[in-house]
């Protein structure tokens, strides 16, 4: 029986690189022992490194004004190294609170001191929309403004990006991060944890302005400091060594299948068909309105919150090979994460049993 991974992360990776890593998890390339072993200071995994960067900024067309980075800590972590960082004494912080992961960022940067300007509040719809967004006004002595681009909890992201002027905009990318092309010349710094879309849980993924790193107060220490980073090319310390060798071939993935155009295609078609399904059955309600609705995380509901009906769908679907489903324990009901390396049989699959069970329970 095939089984699809619908887990919202750690999750779902390409079949292809799976199976290249295990070829050469235990002699990588020759040298009798694998790369999880090697040293990062070594020539095996130099290459390494120096491949997934070159990839980034190849399917991103990353000019050398930005510097790519492998950091650790995920998303939450840079949650506080963003503000320590970037946050200008006197100025506010602008943010845009789309659910969960702009909440955890708030508070952050609230512990640290700051004042924060809300320039978007979506808590009142229960963040069921993103809306308005080519309307937000940015006052132009903020140090700077943060969104999450997609919002993993509720399933909702967003479709265009606010523009900000001159105020450097930073962006929690961790779940919608290479599914889709976009100008990195927009932002300021975007930070991802690559354990949805790019890799294994360890590694976070930091894309930033260099000239915004000489905001960084003396007072930071040592190993949250992102110039400590870019001088030492993510090096400083030992990195997520086997993270980024899997970033490498995810990277080399995307490049094989066509780039960021490519894959976004890829996920319009998989995420429109699972949609579709959703819409033409009574059975099932979306939980996000169309003009937000994620490409990545899908969540819906069984008659109007059924849950019953929606313990029984989870676990007869983990039955059926179908694992994941479950809502987050935050907002209940029904989740498909649906990233970059699910494939279309799985989408079909998913389809498929909605509709039986669907049959066999209205």
């Amino acid at each position: 029986m095939a089984v699809y991974n619908f887990n919202a992360g750690p999750a779902v990776l390409p079949k292809s690189v799976m199976l290249k890593a295990q070829e050469e998890f235990v002699d990588y390339r020759g040298c009798g022992y694998g790369i999880i072993e090697e040293s990062h200071r070594a020539k095996p995994f130099e290459e390494v490194i120096q491949a997934a960067e070159a990839n980034f900024r190849s399917l991103l067309n990353i000019s050398d004004d930005y510097a790519v980075l492998f950091l650790q800590g995920g998303a939450s972590l840079q949650f506080a190294m963003v503000p320590m960082n970037l946050a200008i004494p006197g100025k506010k912080i602008g943010f845009c609170d789309t659910g969960e992961w702009s909440h955890k960022a708030i508070k952050e940067a609230k512990i640290l001191g700051n004042e924060i300007d809300m320039i978007y509040d979506g808590s009142a719809d229960k963040f069921s929309h993103i809306d308005g967004i080519a309307n937000w006004k940015f006052d132009k002595n903020l140090a700077y403004a943060h969104i999450c681009s997609n919002n993993t909890i509720y399933g909702s992201q967003y479709l265009i990006y606010p523009n900000t002027g001159d105020v450097p905009l930073i962006a929690d990318m961790s779940s919608d991060f290479m599914s889709r092309p976009f100008d990195i010349n927009k932002f300021g710094l975007v930070f991802a944890g690559a354990q949805k879309n790019i890799g294994p849980a360890g590694a976070t993924v930091v894309i930033m302005r260099k000239d915004l790193a000489a905001r960084c107060p003396s007072t930071v220490p040592t190993m949250l400091r992102y110039t400590t980073h870019i001088d030492q090319g993510s090096l400083f310390n030992t990195p997520s060594t086997f993270g980024i060798y899997m970033i490498r071939l995810v990277t080399d993935w995307l490049v094989g299948l066509g780039g960021l155009p490519a894959i976004q295609a890829m996920n319009e078609a998989k995420a429109g068909k699972l949609y579709a399904a959703i819409d033409a059955c009574k059975f099932y309600r979306g939980t996000v309105d169309k003009g937000s609705r994620s490409l990545m995380n899908v969540t819906f509901r069984i008659k109007e919150g059924d849950e019953d009906l929606e313990k029984k769908f989870v676990a007869e679907a983990k039955a059926a090979g179908l694992i994941g489903l479950k809502g987050h324990r935050a907002v209940g009901g029904l989740r498909a994460s649906i990233y970059n390396a699910m494939p279309a049989e799985g989408i079909d699959a998913l389809v498929e049993f909605m509709n039986a069970f669907a049959k066999a329970n209205g």
